[in-house]
């Protein structure tokens, strides 16, 4: 099994060769690995870690005609994360927050609260009927259009609509409810 620094440079040099799914995919994997490295650097300022984050890896996607195959990939990516976090720390005059600990391996520990969010939102949902569930899932997640999801559900966009509308207002129900029963 490959180890996560040589899956996401496979998965680089596929994009690299042209292959726009493997790039996708590396993007991807590397906003993960990022968001937990930048979030450990800015814990004071956490409002600012995603505006970061899309900063570094625009820097890595203009930057990739650079990457050698023969340096590692976290030595690369962190030296353009390194130089961004730096930037940004100086453009709010805060240089002393830079620690030694931008040493850390970026690729040690892995940002499980994406995955976490969505299997608490997994449970959320099942909470509601097809008629609701569905439409939430492929317009609000799956960032369908409302037409799509009624093709894809065979329901009308109207119904899809209401659906949503009734979705959410159910969900959140369900939320408050579950609060009210954790402070009561």
């Amino acid at each position: 099994m490959a180890t996560r620094e040589e899956r996401l440079q496979s998965l680089l040099l596929g994009g690299l060769a042209g292959d726009e799914a493997a790039y996708r995919e590396f993007l991807t994997a590397l906003s993960s690995h990022l968001r937990g490295f930048l979030r450990r650097r800015l814990a004071q300022r956490p409002g600012e870690v995603e505006d970061l984050l899309q900063e570094v890896l625009l820097a890595v996607h203009n930057a990739r005609h650079t990457y050698r195959a023969e340096q590692p990939l976290t030595v690369w990516v962190q030296a353009i994360a390194r130089y961004k976090l730096a930037d940004h720390f100086r453009a709010f005059a805060r240089r002393d927050a830079l620690s030694d600990s931008l040493d850390e391996d970026m690729f040690e520990v892995e940002d499980s609260r994406p995955a976490e969010a969505r299997r608490d939102l997994g449970k959320l949902l099942q909470h509601l009927p097809e008629r609701q569930r569905l439409p939430i899932i492929h317009v609000k997640l799956e960032g369908r259009s409302v037409e799509e999801t009624a093709q894809l559900t065979g329901l009308s966009s109207s119904a899809v609509k209401v659906g949503i509308h009734r979705g959410l207002k159910a969900l959140a129900m369900v939320i408050r409810g579950k609060q009210s029963h954790e402070n009561g």
